[in-house]
């Protein structure tokens, strides 16, 4: 199992002790560090400050908004990055949800499985260069019909070192999993419980087994991301975690169109994602939080003090995940990097 750093989304600056926790990810032979963005710092900028201290390890979006830029854009972004870093670079997108997309960047949110699949096919055509860069799709017409007539199909003027970048797909619905697996090179699964991995493997082998399918579960990456909190006492650890779990659960996108909260329903856990819901909406967050069973919170991170972290590290390491994707300062990769790679 392969360890990874995942450097999380901004709130009022850079994440304290960020460059410190990079350089211990990279000297202690953790697989790569991963930005984030929703609607304050953008992922691809802080791997290029970031990405020059670091020698070997992977430099990913873990995940670029869709909706953020153009195909074009982001396949020139990928290109540059890929070169900076030597052939480190990896390109994680997903597309969100409605609130962000429709109101953050003001791009409809229809259609999002049809809009990735066009998407990623104009990004693999761009760094392609078998010729001039055209689509006829309706989400990004290339080039731009009804404009001044002037516009012309372009071919990139820059040769990228990989022609074939890594594409890693953030996806939660089972039909949005099956794409990942259809199209990319990975899959970043956000809410993973290694007891209900069945959850996620029927669509996996729905998308592997598509005709143009490009890998398959021997060769395909599966990045979860795991809250890790060392702590002797399990129930601080777990009471630690209730804020975030609740925001998830309850606070993010619209009551009854959470897609996070529908990873938790298919778990079983219906009736209390509704009384998260319910709570965190109402502004008694705190309650939020305390809805939430212990049992889940433990299914979903890994959390306690060493001894037992290690234990339960047993069921991911039997899962299909091939990579853990942390969070946190120097010491904590120090720990993880101990616990998990040995």
């Amino acid at each position: 199992m392969r360890l990874g750093l995942h450097t999380g989304l901004w709130t009022s600056g850079p994440p304290a002790g960020a460059p410190e926790a990079i350089a211990a990810a990279d000297a202690l032979g953790l697989d790569s560090i991963w930005t984030a963005e929703a609607y304050g710092s953008d992922g691809l900028t802080p791997l290029a400050w970031w990405g020059p201290a670091t020698r070997r390890i992977r430099l990913g979006t873990g995940i670029a908004q869709l909706s953020a830029r153009q195909p074009t854009a982001t396949a020139m972004a990928a290109m540059t990055l890929d070169h900076l870093s030597g052939g480190r670079f990896v390109l994680g997108v997903g597309v969100s949800g409605p609130q962000v997309v429709e109101g953050w960047y003001g791009m409809p949110f229809a259609k999002p499985l049809a809009r990735t699949r066009e998407y990623l096919g104009i990004v693999r055509d761009v760094w392609a260069r078998e010729g001039p860069v055209a689509n006829d799709g309706p989400a990004y017409p290339l080039p731009l019909p009804g404009g001044t007539g002037l516009g012309k199909p372009l071919k990139s003027s820059l040769r990228p070192l990989r022609r074939d970048i890594p594409i890693y797909l953030g996806a939660e619905g089972p039909k949005n999993v099956a794409l990942a697996a259809e199209l990319c090179d990975g899959w970043f699964a956000m809410l993973f419980a290694p007891g209900h991995e069945r959850l996620y493997r029927d669509a996996l082998e729905e998308g592997f087994a598509r005709p143009d399918a490009r890998r398959s579960l021997d060769d395909f990456e599966i990045c979860a991301t795991v809250p890790f909190v060392v702590d002797d006492d399990v129930e601080r650890a777990v009471d630690s975690l209730r804020p975030y779990y609740a925001l998830y659960f309850g606070g993010m996108g619209a009551k009854g169109r959470n897609f996070h909260a529908d990873v938790a329903i298919r778990m079983g856990y219906e009736a209390m994602v509704r009384e998260v819901a319910d709570l965190y909406l109402a502004g008694r967050k705190d309650e939020a939080g305390a809805a939430i069973p212990r049992r889940l919170i433990e299914q979903l991170a890994l959390v306690g003090p060493p001894d037992k972290i290690r234990h339960d590290l047993e069921a991911w390491r039997e899962s299909i995940v091939t990579t853990l994707l942390i969070s946190g300062d120097a010491a904590t990769v120090r720990t993880a990097a101990e616990l998990v790679l040995g």
